[in-house]
């Protein structure tokens, strides 16, 4: 890069002075030909750089973002990294070194050119000569013309340059500022016509005149977008460190999270952050109404945007989503779909929910400037739009945001309505923060005459988390209970009991949640009549019983749902597994219409569901619960993790662990999870633990047990070991979990005993009485060589009493049960059992317990096809299953880091092994030295090493290089 920048210095002043026609006072910049000096200190993105460098072998790669979000830096970073791809073609792999294993002459020939706010053709073509001419090394007379060029200068640059030695790569850094589309008509025609020699990688924001749709459909286009310009954890992490700014790991979650991942927030956050006496209070306090933040939006963001759509962007942010309807509701709009698209494709400011119909999300800091600049409107217009979103959201079905509004809107009629008709809808069961201010106080002479508008108020604040207010609500509204006709008290007190259900869930005091259920289950409708839990939601016992009361009423199927779900969260929160309970209230809830209480109940049976071995059950209720928030806009992460490691532990118990990976990561960000375990079957396991585990114990143990097995399946049961006991100590102060920590202890003791530890999971098991671990005790003895001890623990699994076991359980027994049959010589009685466990094990589909088992099931099997089966196919299939999925990797069991390194140690640890010095391995990665010096020593530390060649040899044991 140096050569090409002097060559262009030499080749623009000549322009200046020789070029016919051209002005005298119009010179060319080499500023402006050359890549910009990214500002210091500059974070190394191999991931982006990687992108570029596989993106740069096609015709056309394009970073669109809005301003900030570090398209320049990217570029210049790659440029004068010596970045573009070789030719080849695309879609070809580049080496994570970065070693191309190309001699230079066969890369692309960069160049390199800035555009400028008042470019036109002319002077934009100028530009484009000079960039050409350094890169091809034409003469000023050659076929480069410094103006729009003619038809025939077109066709004959096109052809000198697919005759070129080299392809050239040209780089167009902001090319939104270009306004005439006729200026770009030419790129246009060489990209056609030039052979494949001439490369586009461009830097713009939106409005780019280039046909984008006929590339993009040709599979010519490489886009990068605000969704991966976005910081990761570990590159605000190395940001930070780079500013001598640390901070926490969950901060900087958090810091990512309230910037989207925005380099230019995360820049001035890292600045500010250095001064401030309590960094951690300060990120949870960072939003868009920090001057340096809404300085830069105001100045750089808001104004590349038309009137018409900051105006839309505006009056949108009153709500925290939004969706086509809803913002012509809210502006009047009939093109608000397409204005929304745009916004939220090159535009880059809205964030497109994967939904249908789309819904889309701010930006963070943006949306808490435009609510700042929404509270300065006049309070006529203010509450006129939200008057409008409460109308909307009341007829749409989502009446916790109708209630909002309407109260914000001084709507009282419409709040008080929405409250009677939705109760049940209107209580929280998420930890997704709400942004909603305290509405106006009603005036007193309203809740005289409207006492059900102090308990809409009462649980709009309850929603929004603020129990004091909800408190203070229910105690105005009881004030006016007593002056009520009876049928209407009678209603009224009901559903004041209904909100202190409510507000003690939300305030974590069980007692009090199971006394107000039961004085609200006393109010139910005389006359109930049962209702049947349908037959595909089945729970292990007496799946067709009707429920105790019940009816056709509508108001005693809403207070089933609601005392249901509310009473299962309260047993969930304290470790129980109350599958039944979640089943009754789902199938109360959809008989009622209460689409949101039914989802809660669906994603937490499908997981309990999945814990009792009813795959089928459990897959489609997960399945069904996935399927409601796309389809009405809803947030609701939790819900949708609890579906995920349903999914997760179905795919688990048949067999599929790259699925059950993949679904465990997808539940990981609701339940806290910032570092890694449940990522993937390579990354450590006993570091992070889910930030949820407090309040959701029984969800992190389940996904603690998938990842212990993950672990073991892939040769590394010490990692699942360490998995075990952090989630068993977790579980240690909640007595309701007993069944829980007997999965947990029987999972732990098989581990011990497959790593040669049988003492300890003897220990383990020592005066157990229930199933499992039972079971697990019979597995430890048989693993021993004590057949005799092994059949003695074992228990009887045909008893009419171990109908109500878990179905992994009974499999396990009863394949226990076939081996030792086998190994005593009675081959008939173990074919006979055997066939029992596959006629339990078929319907669902559980495939682990034969294809993970030990060598002898393989043999047990085999034998069992010859002897013939009704579960031929099944058997046949299971025969080579077991084969494959018995052959772990041969590793030894490897320690784990007591802290683990994040990706940019990783890597300075690679080039640790060489022999560079700090100096040099801050040139090859665009850090500072100090940067370098500072990740080192963390390297060190966690490594515990003193010296580099210690570092590296530990790391080596690790296999961490």
């Amino acid at each position: 890069m140096p050569e090409q920048r002097n060559r262009v210095r030499v080749e623009t002043a000549r322009q200046v002075d020789t070029a016919p026609g051209r002005p005298a006072e119009s010179p060319l910049l080499a500023s402006r030909l050359t890549p910009a000096v990214p500002p210091e200190p500059v974070v190394a993105r191999p991931r982006l750089l990687r992108r570029l460098d596989e993106g740069s072998a096609g015709p056309v790669t394009l970073i669109a973002a809005p301003a900030g979000w570090g398209k320049t830096t990217l570029l210049a970073s790659w440029v004068r990294l010596g970045g573009a791809a070789p030719d080849v073609e695309p879609g070809a792999v580049v080496p994570d070194s970065g070693d191309l294993s190309v001699p230079p002459e066969a890369r692309p020939v960069p160049a390199w050119l800035s555009v400028e706010v008042g470019d036109d053709g002319d002077r934009l073509w100028a530009y484009l000569a000079a960039a050409l001419r350094s890169a091809t090394g034409s003469a000023e007379d050659g076929p480069l013309p410094d103006r729009p060029p003619r038809p025939e200068q077109l066709e004959v640059l096109a052809a000198t340059l697919a005759a070129a030695d080299r392809p050239v790569l040209l780089v167009l850094d902001d090319l939104h500022r270009v306004a005439d589309p006729a200026a770009l008509t030419g790129l246009e025609f060489l990209l056609r016509h030039a052979e494949r020699r001439l490369r586009l990688v461009i830097g713009a924001r939106a409005g780019l005149h280039l046909p984008l749709h006929r590339l993009r459909l040709a599979g010519e286009l490489t886009e990068i977008g605000p969704d991966e310009l976005a910081f990761t954890d570990d590159e605000v992490a190395d940001l930070l460190t780079a500013h001598a700014a640390a901070l926490p790991a969950a901060a900087v979650h958090q810091l990512r999270d309230r910037t989207g991942g925005w380099p230019a927030a995360l820049r001035i956050a890292a600045l500010a952050v250095r001064g401030q006496p309590d960094p951690e209070r300060w990120v949870g306090q960072f939003g868009g109404d920090q001057p340096e933040i809404a300085g830069y939006l105001h100045e750089e963001v808001l104004p590349a945007l038309d009137p018409a759509e900051e105006d839309l962007l505006r009056r949108t942010a009153i709500v925290d989503t939004v969706c086509a309807d809803l913002a012509e509701a809210l502006t009047g709009r009939v093109d608000a779909a397409q204005v929304l698209a745009a916004l939220a494709g090159t535009g880059g400011l809205l964030h497109r929910e994967d939904t249908r119909p789309p819904w889309y999300r701010c930006e963070p800091l943006l949306a808490d400037l435009l609510r700042a600049d929404l509270a300065r409107l006049p309070p006529d217009e203010l509450r006129d739009l939200h008057a409008r979103a409460a109308d909307w959201y009341a007829g749409d079905g989502r009446p916790a945001d109708g209630l909002r509004h309407a109260l914000a809107a001084g709507r009282w009629d419409l709040a008080g309505d929405l409250f009677v008709a939705h109760w049940p809808e209107l209580t929280r069961y998420d930890r997704d923060p709400v942004h909603a201010p305290a509405p106006m106080t009603p005036p007193a002479e309203v809740i005289r005459a409207d006492p059900e508008v102090a308990l809409a108020c009462a649980a709009e604040r309850a929603y929004a988390g603020d129990l004091p207010a909800a408190s203070s609500h229910l105690r105005s509204a009881a004030d006016h209970a007593a002056g009520l006709p009876v049928p209407r008290r009678d209603r009224f007190l009901r559903l004041v009991t209904a909100l202190e259900v409510s507000v003690a869930r939300l305030s974590d005091d069980p007692a009090e949640v199971r006394a107000a259920a039961a004085r609200l289950l006393r109010t139910r409708p005389a006359g109930a009549t049962p209702t049947r839990v349908p037959d595909s939601a089945s729970t292990g016992a007496a799946s067709s019983a009707p429920t105790t009361g019940g009816g056709g009423a509508a108001d005693d199927a809403d207070l089933r749902a609601f005392t249901g779900t509310a009473l299962g969260l309260v047993e969930l929160a304290d470790g129980a597994l109350p599958a039944a309970r979640f089943v009754r209230a789902r199938a109360a809830a959809r008989e009622a219409g209460r689409p949101r209480t039914e989802l809660v109940g669906a994603s937490r049976a499908a997981l309990l569901l999945a814990v009792r071995g009813e795959l089928r059950a459990a897959e489609q209720a997960a399945r069904d619960a996935l399927g409601m928030p796309p389809y009405r806009g809803w947030s609701c992460r939790l819900d949708c993790a609890y579906a995920y490691l349903a999914l997760a532990l179905v795919a688990q118990l048949r067999d599929q662990p790259e699925e059950a990976a993949a679904n465990l990561a997808l539940a990981g960000p609701a339940l806290g999870i910032v570092g890694g375990w449940i990522a993937g079957p390579e990354t450590d396991a006993g570091d992070d633990w889910p930030a949820a585990a407090a309040d959701e114990p029984v969800a992190a143990t389940v996904a603690a047990l998938c990842r212990a097995k993950l672990h073991r399946d892939a040769g590394d049961p010490a990692a699942g070991q360490r998995l075990l006991v952090r989630a068993r100590e977790a579980l240690a102060d909640r007595p309701s979990a007993t069944e829980l920590a007997g999965l947990l202890r029987g999972a732990e003791a098989e581990l011990r005993a497959e790593r040669g530890d049988l003492d300890a999971a003897r220990d383990l098991l020592v005066g157990a009485s229930e199933p499992v671990l039972a079971v697990a005790a019979a597995k430890v003895e048989l693993l021993a060589g004590d057949a005799a001890a092994a059949g003695r623990a074992l228990p009887g699994w045909q008893s009419p009493a171990a109908t109500s076991w878990p179905l992994p359980v009974r499999l396990d027994a009863g394949l226990l049960d076939a081996l030792l049959a086998e190994r005593a010589g009675d081959g008939r009685r173990a074919g006979r059992i055997l066939e029992q466990v596959l006629d339990l094990a078929g319907p669902q589909g559980c495939r682990r317990v034969f294809t993970r088992a030990e060598p002898p099931v393989r043999d047990l099997l085999a034998a069992h096809l010859d002897a013939g089966t009704a579960h031929f196919a099944l058997v046949s299939d299971l025969v080579r299953g077991a084969g494959r999925s018995t052959a772990r990797p041969a590793v030894e069991p490897r320690d784990t880091l007591d802290e683990p390194l994040t990706e940019r140690e990783l890597t300075i640890l690679r080039y640790l092994q060489s022999i560079l010095s700090n100096v040099e391995i801050a040139s090859e990665l665009s850090l500072s030295v100090n940067t370098v010096k500072t990740h080192v020593r963390n390297i060190y530390r966690k490594l515990d090493a003193t010296r580099r060649r210690e570092a590296v040899r530990r790391a080596r044991e690790l296999r961490l290089i």
